[in-house]
């Protein structure tokens, strides 16, 4: 089983790519940066977290130019947008940014995605919430399309372009992994149908290990390798408050989820500093450890 880290990279915590580099002097597969333009003073949509958002969901730094800095200052980790909410971007541009990550990074872009939480957020952008996954839907279909053709064109409910050209493509062909987050069974059957893993949400999904059997069941059903698609579990929202207890009692419900079958685990940080978070990362890297 692989292990990543994933954190709001902010204005007041550990950069994102000195963080990409201890992870990776630590032996973590991947780092993950998530995505927030901004959050809407009203506060009307229920963080699935709790009552209250952390501060880092307001200070956090675009996840591609994160990833960037994170890119240009390693050599081997994967650089994951964990989740990318692609349903507030353009298709076009985000097809050209993640491209790009997978050109400077030399081929080591993960392209996670999701449709989000916060209806408010998405309406700033001009998003309806209702329709957001037959949106997503497209734009990746879209997005495949630009990747994969010299002159591509797209014509949808909500995307459509006549033929565009767009010469710089992905180094992973087709394109990089495209996993999306959220929960079962609808997330589970919008990775079967058009993406190359899942990321069921923690806390429901995945507390009942059978659910990994069932996801793969689904997919043979539907036509796909089982074995082609991966589930990546992100770590429990407590770790937000109380990193070290997760890390420390967690070592037996990691090796749960790995005898179940679950490709990767993300241990999720918060947004602290630079000695902080080091010492996180050492407590994770000991989990990692004895699950080697």
């Amino acid at each position: 089983m692989k292990f990543g880290i994933a954190m709001f990279p902010t204005d007041f915590s550990i950069s994102p790519a000195d963080l990409a580099v201890a992870a990776e002097e630590r032996g973590f597969d991947s780092v993950w940066y998530p995505d927030h333009s901004h959050l809407p003073a009203s506060h009307l949509s229920n963080w699935p977290g709790g009552k209250e958002i952390p501060k880092w969901y307001y200070h956090v730094i675009d996840q591609f130019v994160a990833l960037t800095a994170a890119a240009v200052a390693t050599k081997t980790i994967k650089l994951a947008t964990g989740i990318c909410l692609v349903i507030q971007r353009d298709a076009i541009q985000v097809a050209k940014e993640v491209a790009s990550l997978d050109h400077v990074s030399g081929g080591r872009a993960i392209f996670g995605i999701g449709g989000g939480w916060n209806a408010e957020e998405m309406e700033n952008h001009g998003t309806v919430f209702k329709t957001r996954f037959k949106l997503m839907r497209e734009q990746i279909a879209a997005m495949k399309a630009i990747w994969a053709d010299g002159e591509a064109e797209f014509h949808g409910e909500f995307i459509n372009f006549d033929p565009i050209v767009t010469g710089l493509k992905p180094i992973q062909k087709p394109h990089p992994p495209i996993i999306i987050g959220g929960g079962f069974p609808h997330a589970a059957k919008r990775a079967i149908e058009y993406c190359d893993g899942w990321i069921p949400i923690r806390g429901g999904d995945l507390d009942s290990v059978e659910m990994v059997a069932e996801f793969r069941q689904m997919a043979k059903d539907a036509g796909r390798d089982p074995d082609s698609l991966s589930i990546t579990l992100f770590g429990q929202n407590r770790t937000f408050s109380e990193p070290d207890t997760y890390f420390d009692e967690g070592s037996d419900e990691v090796a749960r989820f790995r005898d179940a079958g679950v490709d990767r685990i993300c241990f999720q940080l918060p947004s602290k500093d630079r000695d902080a978070v080091l010492k996180m990362l050492d407590t994770a890297a000991e989990v990692m450890a004895k699950q080697s």
